[in-house]
């Protein structure tokens, strides 16, 4: 079994609306072989609360307005450390970057097939390390 055209499109988009936010390291993965319960697992973090929230909400924006799309959960928005978007189709994680190294999901998921992203979603790759080198080169000055 292997993800579904649309959940494909779903993840895209969500994948694109993250970038457009500056979200880091954001990569996508079939898990439809695993899972019975969705399609693909999107994730992407961002250095702090507040852009996490960004992050959730241009997805959710796009998502809606584009593809007519709404997620039938939402968790952990109060916290802004770890926001889960339930599309049933596909699962979004947007992550603190600290969370995200934490918890490391890719770990959990590399044995499934990555699902190709939109250019400016793939540039994204790395930039969660780049940022933590600038900040601890902050912190040593």
């Amino acid at each position: 079994m292997t993800a579904t055209d649309r959940s494909i499109e779903l993840t895209r988009a969500a994948a694109q609306a993250a970038a457009d936010k500056l979200a880091h390291d954001v990569i996508a993965y079939d898990v439809s072989d695993v899972l019975s319960i969705t399609d693909t697992f999107l994730v992407a973090s961002a250095p702090n609360d507040r852009q996490v929230r960004a992050i959730v909400d241009a997805i959710e924006d796009k998502l809606r307005d584009e593809l007519d799309a709404k997620p039938v959960r939402r968790e952990g928005e109060r916290e802004g450390r770890w926001v889960l978007l339930d599309y049933v189709d596909i699962v979004v994680h947007v992550q603190h970057s600290e969370e995200r190294v934490f918890y490391a999901l890719e770990r959990l998921w590399k044995d499934c097939p990555e699902i190709p992203l939109p250019e400016d979603a793939v540039a994204t790759r790395g930039k969660g390390k780049e940022h933590a080198g600038a900040a601890d080169d902050r912190v040593d000055s």
